[in-house]
């Protein structure tokens, strides 16, 4: 957490006066847009306006929360985005750990002269003007929630506030499944509840809103998973054109490379999938226990994040890609 004299800092930038933005990473996911609306309906109860500005589109299971529709997407609104972060007083950096996690935001916000306050839970954070990184803690979502405790806030969490949270921990826990899970994050989602969270409405909301394509990609990859070294690793893979065949709409693929770690016996999965209009491959690491995909990533394929889970990048082919995968495995005896 900040320290006492930090909180007292940021505490007087929070004012009606100042403007302030907060930005989450690339392809944002749950924990990234429920901390950031989370944090978001915060200041709103303090009587306190805020933009939340992301670099790209992001599902639509995740448009149901309070105000997700006034969130700004940097792709498509460019010159508005430009214009908030630049002159923005305050800007939260939520859920990552790196201007460049952010895409075009990145430039923009090195440039900005606001203060910059990063609330993180991934490694090796670079420098900001106020930092709050715990890689213990499973969500972003869940570090906002401390934050409001620590400013003594916790009257102020109204049911807007409490779904996004609620979601951003449950989505990033995987259901509160991940090792990470702790006591102290089931104490947080009681008290979410009897803020207003319901979690049969979060959950179908979130989770119980397929799309007939995503069903289609669902059972295409499953129908040809691969068990691989020993049955420890699950290889899950999608090519573009099958991405194009079947109607691929953004979060359809969300949540694959699980199922390849629900095998009995696999101890790490792997997701391999081509991006739909540029030449790279996509990847989605998950593990259990000691195997630290992190570290993997980060050695092999230019990315990073988690212990058990991570994600990674390949400027090969996807069949190369999959080949080197298997060999590295080899190497790092997994």
């Amino acid at each position: 957490m900040f320290t006492p004299a930090e909180l007292l800092a940021i505490n007087t930038l929070l004012t009606p006066e100042n403007k302030i933005v907060i930005l989450t990473h690339y392809n944002p996911d749950g924990d990234a847009i429920g901390s950031s609306l989370g944090l978001k309906h915060y200041l709103k109860a303090k009587g306190i306006s805020a933009e939340v500005i992301v670099p790209n589109d992001f599902p639509k299971f995740l448009k149901w929360m309070p105000e997700s529709k006034k969130v700004i997407i940097g792709e498509y609104k460019r010159k508005y985005a430009f214009d908030m972060i630049s002159g923005a007083d305050v800007i939260f950096c939520l859920d990552f750990n790196s201007p460049s996690r952010i895409g075009i935001l990145g430039d923009w916000l090195t440039k900005s002269r606001a203060k910059k306050i990063l609330i993180d839970h991934h490694q090796q954070p670079e420098a900001f003007d106020f930092v709050y990184s715990d890689t213990v803690i499973p969500a972003t979502s869940q570090m906002i929630y401390h934050f409001i405790e620590a400013l003594e806030d916790e009257a102020l969490v109204n049911q807007d506030i409490a779904e996004c949270l609620y979601t951003g921990i449950m989505t990033d826990t995987g259901g509160f499944r991940f090792r990470s899970t702790s006591a102290t994050t089931h104490r947080i989602i009681a008290n979410l509840i009897e803020k207003g969270a319901d979690p049969s409405v979060i959950t179908s909301n979130t989770w119980d809103t397929n799309t007939v394509s995503r069903l289609h990609l669902l059972a295409l990859v499953l129908g040809r998973i691969e068990v691989v070294n020993d049955g420890k690793v699950a290889v899950l893979s999608l090519t573009r054109n099958e991405l194009k065949e079947y109607g691929f709409q953004k979060g359809d693929t969300e949540g694959f490379v699980n199922y390849g770690l629900s095998i009995a016996g696999v101890k790490m999965a792997a997701f391999f999938m081509e991006d739909l209009y540029d030449d790279f491959i996509k990847i989605s690491f998950r593990s259990k226990d000691d195997v630290d995909v992190n570290q993997f990533s980060r050695k092999y394929f230019n990315g990073g994040g988690h212990i058990n889970a991570a994600g990674g990048k390949s400027d090969e082919s996807l069949a190369d890609t999959i080949e080197t995968f298997k060999k590295r495995l080899t190497e790092e005896e997994i």
